[in-house]
């Protein structure tokens, strides 16, 4: 039985793991632009501070002294609410996902996630479903033909890539016999982890992930050589860097979800050690995955977006009921 976690626990943790998330997004903007340049054969930013490590804050401070301007047919209450929208529901979807098994320190229980809820999983996609209205409202607001084609793009690509990222965690599910991510990682701590006997939902889920965050090669709703920037054409200053954040935590948090879901979450292979070590565990395993979209960002070339819903409708989502057709046979009968 999970002991009770006091109220003031949970706040704390909340501020704490907010804080973290909001770091690991500066650094990360910092680390793709480095590894994209050592993979370009170029340095990459290296000025401010010691090669480069204070170019997020730098940016920052760049990002709050820009004018905050917005066409003068813009809609205003919704011109601002979208950028606010996106980054609540991205910061909000992580607050599910588990880092660690609890910890007792000084008498208290500090729990290894925000909130453990037995149906996070669907919170996870509901919450991150909610996020494309503020995607919308941006590019729909702007009086802007660049910002509501890619506000269209990326609403058609969301949903689009968002039936096969749900079916692609089907399997997990019926594996389980869960939707608590906690105790999916509870289930994989006594057999294998689940991306061997579900590698066609991870690499499902990786495929559609890609797509949900916009990411290379499916970069549609921000294609510059097409839509200037997309959704977020006619925005400056801080409100550009609410979705920029929003985009960068959204792949952060579709990370987390799969180390949850198909890599033991915060479990080492073979043995765990001390319960500290869960969180390294964790971290190991999500700066790696983040490596790997970085790669591909540098890597491939953007798809068409006739082949890219092609791709999502006709290929991703027949693939990924299939492997969750033959997941609950082979449950049942086994």
């Amino acid at each position: 039985m999970t002991p009770q976690v006091e109220w003031y626990v949970s706040l704390i943790q909340a501020f704490i793991v907010i804080n973290l998330v909001m770091a690991t997004f500066a650094y990360l903007t910092l680390a793709e632009r480095k590894i994209m340049g050592r993979m370009q054969l170029r340095y990459g930013p290296n000025r401010a501070g010691f090669r480069g490590l204070l170019q997020p804050i730098a940016d920052l401070l760049k990002l709050l002294n820009k004018e905050s301007f917005q066409p003068t047919e813009a809609i205003n209450w919704a011109f601002i609410l979208g950028p606010f929208l996106a980054a609540f529901t991205a910061l909000v979807t992580f607050s599910v996902i588990p880092f660690g098994p609890g910890w007792e320190v000084g008498g208290v229980y500090i729990p290894g996630q925000v909130a453990d809820l037995d149906i996070a999983l669907i919170l996870v996609f509901a919450v991150g479903s909610l996020g494309v209205y503020g995607f919308i409202l941006g590019g729909w607001s702007s009086d802007s033909k660049y910002a509501l084609l890619g506000s269209m793009r990326t609403c058609a690509q969301l949903v689009s890539y968002e039936v096969a990222l749900a079916l692609s965690v089907l399997g997990v599910v019926i594996m389980a016999g869960t939707l608590s991510l906690t105790e999916i990682v509870a289930a994989q701590d006594d057999t294998w982890w689940y991306a061997a006997p579900q590698f066609v939902g991870l690499i499902v889920f990786l495929v559609a992930g890609t797509a949900e965050t916009a990411r290379a090669p499916f970069d549609l709703p921000e294609a510059e050589q097409e839509l200037v920037a997309g959704y977020h054409t006619e925005y400056g200053g801080m409100r550009f860097g609410l979705y920029s954040m929003s985009e960068y935590i959204n792949l952060i948090t579709l990370s987390a979800l799969c180390v949850t879901l198909f890599l033991g979450g915060w479990h080492g292979p073979g043995f765990d050690g001390a319960s500290w070590t869960g969180p390294l565990w964790f971290i190991g395993k999500l700066v790696f995955l983040l490596f790997i979209f970085i790669w591909m960002r540098t890597t491939l070339p953007r798809l068409r977006y006739d082949q890219l819903m092609r791709f999502g409708w006709k290929v991703l989502l027949p693939v990924a009921t299939i492997n969750a057709v033959i997941t609950a046979i082979l449950v049942v009968a086994l």
